[in-house]
């Protein structure tokens, strides 16, 4: 298995650079998950589009519901890396049915856009790692 430093969804050519922002850092991930336009609109908290446009192109300052849910995606991610032996497999898990959300995939559940929905999933992936 990978260490935690390989699997974050940013790579680094030099230690002296900063890490991502959360914006960068957010639509790294939303490639990795195969995410389209409306539902990273809905991740980030329903900015609106031209709102999203810009940070896709400029970055920028995120409200502090924006960044809360960042962080809790990457969480879901990170720890899904630690629990799945591949990306490949972390990848399809956010998709497969699961019994714990009723049959619902992990990201049919954040995709409601609720800030408690994506809390749920993480709690849920937190408990399977042991966290």
């Amino acid at each position: 298995m990978e260490t935690h430093e390989t699997v974050t969804p940013h790579t680094t050519a030099s230690t002296n650079r900063e890490p991502p922002s959360p914006l960068g850092f957010f639509f790294k991930l939303a490639e990795i998950w195969d995410l389209n336009t409306d539902q990273q609109i809905k991740l980030l908290g329903s900015p609106s589009r031209s709102t999203y446009f810009r940070w896709r192109k400029d970055g920028g300052e995120v409200s502090a519901d924006t960044l809360e849910r960042i962080s809790h995606l990457g969480s879901i991610y990170k720890a899904l890396r630690i629990v799945m032996d591949s990306e490949e497999s972390a990848v399809g898990w956010i998709r497969r049915p699961n019994r714990y959300f009723e049959g619902a995939s992990a990201l049919d559940v954040i995709m409601t856009g609720n800030l408690s929905d994506i809390i749920r999933v993480r709690h849920y992936v937190d408990a399977q790692r042991g966290g």
